[in-house]
C-alpha cells in the first residue's frame, strides 16, 4: 500500500523566529556521517551509514521539500548548538544501534510500515508532535491506519517537543515507560524515530539502554555514535535519571533587570526553550523588572529580550563565549544542603561518566513499570 499525496505548504518552519543563542561551541553532524563532537568530554569523527527507506520525492515536490529541509536544518542547528542536517526529500533513513533497536527519521508514507516490517520491526515508536508532521506534510493518520491493519506490528506515539532539552528531560520517564511496556509486549525489533532521528529519538534510545538494558551511559553513547552520527542531549538524560531517583525538586528563583528606560523586558531559555518568552513585571518602587519562577534542580541558560533586543544581564552569571562569540546568562539550581543524599546522587549522575547501582536500576525499572499509561 502506498499513500503518496500532495504535500500541503507550511506557512512557517517549526522555529522560524528562533535566534541562535547557544552558549556552547557548535559541533558537526549530519545523517550522512559528517562528523560529530558530542561526547563525554571528548571530540570524535564518525561515519554513520544511514539506510534509506522511503522513495525520494520528485518534481516540484522535491524543490518544495528542499526548501523545507534547508529551513528545518537551519532551525535545528540554531536550537541544538550543533551543525545538523536533515534531508526529508531523500526519504526515511535509519541505523541499527542493536539487533533489536533502530533509530531513524520519520516515516513518510504507509509503505514505510511495510519496509520496517520486512526487517523485523514489531514496534514503531513516534516521538513527533502534530506540528512536526504538518510541517513536512506527513499523513500520520494514514500511516497509523495502515499499521493497525497489519499483523504483528504496533504504531505508538509519545510526543516530545522538538529542539527542547527541558521538555525532553520532563518527558523521558513517561516516554521510556511507554516504550519499555511496548517492547515487553511486542518483542522483536523496535524502531524509534523523531523527525530527523538526530535528537529526540537517539536520546530516548540512550535512556532506554541506560535505564533498562544495563548499559553505562558512556557505553550506550559510544555504541550509538558508532552506528549513527547524531546529537542526543546527555544532560537531559542525566537530569531525568536524577529526577526519578530523588524526586523532582523545585526551587524558587528570581530574575531581575534594572532600569526604567525600557517598555518591555522578557526572558527566553530557562525551562521554556529559546522559542518562547516570559514577560517580566515592572516594580516602580524598586525600578526593577522582576520574574519569580520555580525551577527543578539543574543548570539553565537564558537571555533577556529588552525592547526586542537580545541581551545578557551583566549582573548575573554569563557563559564562556562559543566559537561565534555568543554568550548567555546561566543559573544553577541546587539542593540547599550540599551534603544531602540527593545532592550526592545528582553530583554523581550528572558527572562525566555516570553509572547506576543495581538498586538504582531496580528503583528506575519499578518506577517506569508503575508509571501511568498515556493515551
Amino acid at each position: 500500500m502506498n499513500c503518496l499525496q500532495n504535500l500541503p505548504r507550511s506557512l512557517a518552519s517549526p522555529l522560524q523566529s528562533l535566534k541562535s543563542h547557544s552558549g556552547k561551541p557548535p559541533c558537526h553532524a549530519t545523517i550522512l556521517g559528517i562528523g560529530n563532537c558530542i561526547g563525554l568530554s571528548r571530540t570524535r569523527t564518525l561515519l554513520a551509514k544511514a539506510v534509506s527507506g522511503s522513495a525520494p520525492s520528485t518534481g516540484n515536490k522535491t524543490s518544495e521539500m528542499d526548501e523545507k529541509s534547508d529551513t528545518y536544518s537551519q532551525d535545528m542547528t540554531a536550537a541544538m548548538g550543533a551543525v545538523l542536517t536533515y534531508r526529508h526529500e531523500l526519504g526515511m533513513n535509519y541505523n541499527f544501534i542493536r539487533p533489536d533497536l533502530i533509530v531513524g527519521s520519520c516515516l513518510q508514507t504507509p509503505a514505510d510500515v511495510d519496509k520496517l516490517q520486512s526487517i523485523g520491526v514489531k514496534t514503531i515508536f513516534c516521538l513527533q508532535q502534530d506540528s512536526d508532521l504538518e510541517y513536512f506534510g506527513v499523513d500520520i493518520a494514514a500511516i497509523r491506519k495502515y499499521a493497525n491493519s497489519c499483523d504483528d506490528i504496533e504504531h505508538l506515539r509519545a510526543e516530545i517537543r522538538d529542539f527542547d532539552a527541558f521538555d525532553l528531560r520532563m518527558r523521558l520517564p513517561a516516554v521510556v515507560s511507554k516504550l519499555h511496556k511496548a517492547i515487553n509486549r511486542n518483542g522483536g525489533v523496535t524502531y524509534i524515530h523523531c523527525t530527523a532521528g538526530l535528537g529526540r529519538a537517539p536520546a530516548t534510545a540512550l535512556a532506554y539502554m541506560f535505564w533498562i538494558q544495563g548499559y553505562k551511559l558512556s557505553e550506550a553513547f559510544e555504541l550509538l555514535m558508532s552506528k549513527r552520527s547524531c546529537f542526543p542531549k546527555l544532560d537531559a538524560i542525566k537530569s531525568a535519571t536524577v529526577d526519578i531517583l530523588t524526586g523532582l525538586k523545585k526551587k524558587p528563583v528570581m530574575f531581575t533587570w534594572h532600569g526604567d528606560d525600557c517598555s518591555t523586558v522578557e526572558i527566553s531559555g530557562l525551562d521554556i526553550g529559546w522559542g518562547e518568552r516570559i514577560p517580566l513585571s515592572y516594580d516602580e518602587e524598586q525600578s526593577l523588572w522582576i520574574l519569580h519562577r520555580e525551577l527543578p534542580e539543574g543548570h539553565y541558560e537564558y537571555k533577556y529580550i529588552v525592547d526586542g533586543e537580545w541581551v545578557c544581564n551583566k549582573n548575573e552569571l554569563i557563559t564562556t563565549p562559543n566559537r561565534d562569540g555568543h554568550v548567555n546568562n546561566y543559573v544553577t539550581v541546587i539542593d540547599d544542603n550540599p551534603d544531602s543524599i540527593s545532592a550526592a546522587i545528582r553530583s554523581r549522575i550528572t558527572g562525566d561518566d555516570p553509572d547506576l547501582s543495581m538498586n538504582e536500576r531496580l528503583i528506575i525499572r519499578q518506577f517506569l513499570e508503575a508509571y501511568p499509561d498515556e493515551d
